[in-house]
């Protein structure tokens, strides 16, 4: 999959000088998580499930 082509977008919780930022973008298939500064690094994609109990656990915290 070309993740240029994607809907990429930063969570709400990141600083208003961008410097530390996440992107995702959902698809049917799979989240897809990318550092927003270093754009040539590849991204990686975990299952919608996998996500779901991420920010789960993590909002627990």
């Amino acid at each position: 999959m070309n993740t240029s082509e994607l809907d990429w977008f930063k969570s709400s919780y990141s600083s208003a000088q961008g410097d530390s930022c996440v992107e995702v973008a959902v698809t049917e298939q799979a989240v897809h998580v990318r550092d927003s500064k270093d754009l040539a690094h590849p991204c990686f994609a975990v299952d919608r499930e996998g996500w779901t109990r991420f920010v789960g656990f993590v909002t627990e915290a």
